[in-house]
């Protein structure tokens, strides 16, 4: 398979990743850990591709996107990553000094790419008001989608197209030190994003099912699928024990409502 092909399926990869969010309505192949490894399979190398998605989606634990703010592009970093590795045959680690540095430019690309959509956003509050609804619709879909693909597109398709040889030669010259501290960094950055996944599940009340899970993992040597077959059985016990409790005090409300309606005071009066 020759750069030009390689470079031209990458991209496809990349746009295909890019339109789940905006077009094919979120069904996560715009995580890193689908997009690499998507990478790998086009290019003959799905291990390499799955190796640098496993270690980008850690990384991207770490990242949280909060109002408007734009986090740095993991995605478009794995997709490049991912293939540098697969054509050039560097390992995983050596991938992410390059997936960082791509991810930083991919949030650049995507604030001035924001920027752009925003005025098309006003083009298309304008021909509403005009009634041209037509034009509005393909503003939002038409014109917007191929704006995305683009940004996603071109960068990848130059980048290994005409970068494969270049980036292969920077990194030879990275020194050693600086490829350490980069790799104790997304180490550092991939604990970040469990930590983070850890305080979601440390919610009032879930401490203990967190605990239970650990102990049935490390001490009874369960596999995952295990403990989650186990807490999904604790979970539908537990609902029935909460809303079925409620269901029998409102039978028991009722039952001794019917009882009170059937209950005649004259007959007291009688005895």
């Amino acid at each position: 398979m020759n750069t030009f092909v390689s470079a031209l399926l990458v991209g496809l990869v990349s746009v295909f990743c890019m339109l789940d969010s905006r077009l094919l309505g979120r069904l996560n192949f715009e995580q890193p850990l689908v997009g690499a490894t998507l990478v790998g399979v086009v290019l003959g190398d799905p291990m390499t591709g799955l190796a640098v998605g496993a270690a980008a989606e850690l990384v991207s634990m770490g990242l949280v996107n909060v109002g408007a703010a734009v986090p740095a592009d993991m995605v478009l970093g794995s997709i490049i990553a991912s293939a540098f590795a697969c054509l050039t045959g560097a390992s995983a680690e050596t991938a992410m000094t390059i997936a960082v540095p791509v991810a930083v430019l991919g949030q650049l690309l995507g604030i001035v790419f924001r920027s752009v959509i925003a005025v098309l956003t006003h083009v298309a509050d304008s021909a509403i008001e005009e009634g041209k609804f037509v034009k509005a619709q393909h503003m939002h879909i038409i014109v917007g989608t191929i704006l995305y693909s683009l940004m996603y597109f071109i960068p990848t398709f130059f980048a290994i197209l005409l970068g494969t040889d270049l980036v292969k030669g920077v990194v030879s010259l990275i020194p050693g030190w600086l490829t350490t501290g980069l790799n104790v960094s997304t180490k550092l950055l991939t604990a970040y994003g469990l930590a983070l996944l850890l305080s979601l599940s440390l919610k009032k009340g879930m401490g203990a099912f967190l605990f239970v899970g650990f102990l049935l993992a490390a001490y009874l040597k369960l596999s995952v699928i295990a403990v989650s077959a186990i807490g999904a059985a604790a979970a539908i016990v537990l609902m029935d024990l909460k809303f079925g409790r409620h269901a029998n005090g409102n039978g028991g409300g009722t039952a001794a409502l019917t009882a009170s309606d059937d209950y005649d005071p004259l007959e007291d009066d009688d005895e």
